[in-house]
């Protein structure tokens, strides 16, 4: 069965209807910003999507990790109608209807990945033209890691950053 694209207030409609609201965003995400109701099940946990006959309306942060794995969407969903949120939480947040904000909760984890690379990025090369020549490894080893998680999955930075004490309460 096809998976069809409902705009924020489609899928509002659906869901005062009856229709089930699914997250497929990872835990740090959805601990962050939700949107009331919606049950929570990891992209890589779809599998698990309890059978039932009622439409299901899957979304993530902006839409694209939904649209780009909309098949996989559409098997978990069986025989129940599937559809995709249009611009996921941001285009729901965007057009007015209500989302569950927690600013306590740690940024997402590939966020915090993203301001940590480029600031050793950035230091290594600083460090390396004003300070010592040899700081310019900091740099190569910073990209050299994220070519590794981009070629593997596997991001030690990733890890690394999961178990530091800030982030041990979006794991709970």
């Amino acid at each position: 069965m096809p998976i069809k694209t409902l705009s924020p207030a489609d899928a509002r409609a659906a869901i005062d209807s009856g229709a089930r609201l699914v997250d497929i965003r990872n835990a740090d995400e959805h601990a962050r910003l939700r949107i009331p109701g919606a049950i929570h099940l990891p992209l890589a946990r779809v599998g698990d999507l309890p059978r039932g006959a009622e439409p299901i309306v899957f979304h993530c942060r902006s839409g694209a990790r939904t649209a780009g794995n909309a098949a996989l969407l559409a098997h978990a969903a069986a025989d129940a109608p599937a559809f995709v949120l249009d611009g996921g939480i941001d285009g729901w947040r965007g057009a007015g209807h209500p989302v569950i904000a927690d600013r306590s909760q740690p940024i997402e984890i590939m966020r915090q990945v993203q301001i940590t690379a480029g600031a050793l990025v950035l230091a290594g090369v600083l460090l390396g033209l004003y300070v010592v020549p040899g700081f310019f490894a900091l740099a190569a080893f910073v990209g050299a890691g994220l070519a590794f998680a981009g070629a593997t999955g596997w991001c030690g930075m990733a890890r690394l950053l999961g178990v530091m004490p800030w982030n041990r309460r979006a794991a709970g």
